[in-house]
Formats: structure tokens, C-alpha cells, sequence
């Protein structure tokens, strides 16, 4: 008889094979109580021939990001579901606290799981250091789902694409009144390949969705603090006294002072292009 998995990790991918395989191994000592689910997005590379020969689930679905997460989530066994970008790695103390919470008696219906990238470095060091103020904000996501909210919600809005479909879905859950919360382990994130400049590119094309999301969202105040540039540079960094981290860091700060003045010429740059 097949047993129930216990989560399933739901990966979406495209031209990922440089990736699949450090994203799908990070599950090996859980096999037996999380089903990998690879959701393909046309990759012309062995992305999907490497996840299958790994054991997972793969299928292909687009055109982007949020309807290859549906058809992921739809189509898991497990009563909750992890969702993961291929460069992503779950850290085995992360796996266990996410089985030992999904297994407990707690009313928290979705997490939000912070974040660490990988590389050396001072901008490394920078971008993790802004990343833990974003924990549990408008500004972070929720990756980890009981998955009878997303069926009540009816999960990712396919017609927003890389990035606000993320905070969308948030502003659904938490309006149903559903209990979140912060993990306390976190996601390791690969990006050893994403130089400065193709940084700025992604959020570059991140910017497409906006007008759309702010236009179905009108007023709202976590999409307010998400565009507003005294929240995002200031508001987000001092609330609940994470202000303190800044007296202890300075020097990081200034870097993350740095990234967010280019990321947000580039949003200004690519405003009026946005649909």
C-alpha cells in the first residue's frame, strides 16, 4: 500500500540542470516521507531528465512561474506542501523542523522560511544581512503551506509573474485570518552565478507585474509599505527594534544602503513599462 508523504516539495524549474540535482539531493535522507515534484517550464537543457532520474515527479506547465506552482501544489499528495525555486537547498536542520511542525497539533497554517545566500564576499555578506529584516514582513513570502489554504484561496494569480505572485498570495492568506510564522531554520540560496549586473536585470523584469498587482490591490496597506520608499529603505529596517542590528553592523548597512539605491533606480527606470 502507498503511503501518504508527510510534505511535498514542489520545484519549479527552467534550464535549470546546473541546479536540480543539489535541490532534489538536499530530500535524500527524507525520501521516504517527502515526494519531490519538478514542474518543468519548457528547459531545452537535462534539467528535467536529471530530476527524474533522481525520483522525482516531473511535469511541464507555463508560461511562467505561477501556474507551474499550481499545477505543483494541485497535483502533491501531502497535506503540506514546500515551495522551492531549483536554487534553492533545504538544509537537513531545516527539513526536520519543517516535518516536526507539519506533524504537530499547532494551528499555524503556513510559514514564511528565511532566507541565506551562498558565496563569500562583502555584497554576500550585505545582501544576507538585509535579507534578515525582511523575515515575516510584506516584503518576505510564505514558501511552506498547509495545503487545504491554498485550496482555499485557490493559490498563485496567473496573471502576475516573477515576484508580486508571491506577496499576493500573502495578502489572500492572511486576509482568511489563517495563523503564519517564521521557521526557525532557514533556505540556503544558491546564487554564486548572479552577478550585480544580472541582479539588476531580474528585478528589472520583476517590475512587469507590478501595475497589475497594485492596480487589484488598491490601497492596501501591506502593498503601500511594499512600494512606499520610506518602508523600504527605512521603515522595515527599525521597526520592533531591528535598529539595533544596524548600531551593531554599520559597515553592512551601507551596503545594503548601497543595493537598494540601485535596485530602486531601477524600479523608477522601468516604471512606466510595467503592465
Amino acid at each position: 500500500m502507498e503511503t501518504t508523504p508527510a510534505l511535498s516539495a514542489i520545484v519549479t524549474t527552467r534550464n535549470e540542470e546546473a541546479n536540480i540535482a543539489n535541490c532534489i539531493n538536499a530530500f535524500a535522507a527524507f525520501r521516504d516521507s517527502v515526494e519531490i515534484i519538478v514542474v518543468d517550464n519548457s528547459s531545452t537543457d537535462k534539467t528535467k531528465e536529471i530530476a527524474a532520474s533522481l525520483g522525482a515527479a516531473v511535469y511541464d506547465k507555463g508560461p511562467e512561474r505561477s501556474a507551474q506552482r499550481n499545477l505543483g501544489w494541485r497535483t502533491a499528495k501531502a497535506r503540506w506542501v514546500v515551495v522551492l525555486d531549483a536554487d534553492m537547498i533545504l538544509p537537513e536542520a531545516t527539513i526536520r523542523e519543517i516535518l516536526a511542525k507539519t506533524a504537530s497539533s499547532e494551528d499555524v497554517c503556513a510559514y514564511w522560511i528565511p532566507e541565506v545566500r551562498t558565496g563569500t564576499g562583502f555584497r554576500v555578506k550585505a545582501r544576507n544581512f538585509e535579507r534578515s529584516f525582511y523575515d515575516g514582513t510584506c516584503i518576505d513570502a510564505l514558501r511552506l503551506f498547509r495545503k487545504d489554504v491554498l485550496e482555499a484561496t485557490g493559490g498563485y494569480d496567473e496573471n502576475l509573474i516573477a515576484g508580486p505572485e508571491d506577496w499576493e498570495l500573502d495578502i489572500r492568506i492572511l486576509a482568511t485570518g489563517a495563523r503564519c510564522a517564521v521557521l526557525e531554520h532557514n533556505l540556503v540560496h544558491n546564487e554564486k552565478a548572479l552577478t550585480y549586473s544580472k541582479m539588476l536585470a531580474k528585478k528589472a523584469y520583476y517590475t512587469k507585474s507590478f501595475a497589475a498587482y497594485k492596480a487589484k490591490w488598491p490601497g492596501h496597506p501591506a502593498v503601500k509599505k511594499q512600494f512606499s520608499p520610506f518602508y523600504r529603505f527605512i521603515g522595515v529596517f527599525i521597526e520592533n527594534g531591528k535598529w539595533r542590528k544596524i548600531l551593531r553592523h554599520p559597515v553592512l548597512f551601507a551596503g545594503v544602503v548601497f543595493e537598494r539605491l540601485s535596485v530602486g533606480a531601477v524600479y523608477l527606470a522601468n516604471k512606466g513599462k510595467s503592465t
